[in-house]
């Protein structure tokens, strides 16, 4: 086949042609790069000022301290959620004056706290005398807030469930009821125990149309509860050296450590792993 030829003016314009393209796909190739680069920026930006800070800018809590080996087992932790989201919960075993709700953070105040958990009521009759006033600040300081009940076992799941309920008020952007089990029934059965949680549920998801979440350590769970609350959030306390509070369980919470050391309070606390990243936590919340 004989070549085609090109006028000079037709072989310039084609040139010309090739060179745009040549130079849009560069700066196409460059765009990308940029945009990769930022995206990875951001994604390790929460590594970078985390790892900065535990070796060039050590937060020191004035007044609380952990043992060597509780304090390494935080920090293992830590570093190895970094891309999760973090929360605390309070009761009245907290006093008020010791929590400066608007400077609240750990891991060398590189992550900050974004939900606080708060012991509403205790069984049939009992509400914590700090919740209304913790309640009101964790709102007013844009911090995700939970309220749980913690069920007394031989006491009545109806009476339990509306003392919750006429403590609490949840609204939106709150997260969903919690059910906080942690003790084994003296005067009933295990059997009878799961019939009455699983009432207590009933009624307080009729009300917010919305599961609980169910709260308890990882052993009572693995004895007593798995299985029976299928489709529940699960909010499990494990304190031990462990990658996550349970090896074969899907869990939504993780209860990490009751030993807390916080930036802004002046008092232990729980601290607690939340299996995702903020916008997540946020879709858990009630509409």
């Amino acid at each position: 086949m004989t070549p085609k030829k090109y006028t000079k003016k037709t072989a310039k314009q084609i040139h010309r042609k090739r060179r745009k393209k040549y130079f849009f796909r560069r700066w196409m190739l460059l765009a990308i790069l940029i945009i990769a680069l930022i995206g990875t920026g951001f994604y390790l930006k929460q590594s970078v000022s985390y790892y900065y800070a535990l070796y060039f800018n050590k937060f020191v809590h004035k007044k609380l301290h952990n043992s060597e080996k509780e304090a390494s087992r935080i920090q293992r932790i830590l570093a190895s959620n970094l891309d999760k989201t973090y929360g605390f919960d309070v009761s009245h075993y907290q006093n008020k004056e010791d929590i400066k709700w608007d400077s609240l953070s750990i891991g060398n105040k590189t992550i900050p706290l974004e939900f606080v958990v708060m012991r509403a009521t205790m069984g049939n009759r009992s509400a914590d005398k700090h919740f209304d006033e913790f309640w009101e600040k964790a709102k007013k300081h844009d911090l995700i807030r939970g309220a749980y009940h913690f069920y007394r076992a031989d006491e009545d799941p109806v009476i339990q469930a509306n003392n919750f309920l006429a403590n609490v008020k949840l609204e939106s952007g709150d997260l969903p009821p919690i059910l906080d089990i942690e003790k084994i029934p003296k005067r009933k059965t295990n059997k009878k125990l799961i019939e009455d949680l699983k009432i207590w549920c009933k009624i307080v998801e009729e009300t917010y149309g919305e599961k609980p979440i169910i709260y308890t350590y990882y052993h009572y769970y693995k004895d007593f509860l798995k299985g029976e609350f299928d489709g529940y959030p699960l909010w499990l306390a494990n304190y031990n050296d462990v990658p996550s509070p349970s090896p074969d369980d899907q869990w939504d919470f993780w209860q990490f450590t009751e030993n807390g050391i916080v930036h802004g309070i002046n008092t232990k606390v729980d601290l607690n792993i939340y299996n995702g990243n903020s916008w997540s936590l946020k879709r858990l919340t009630l509409d």
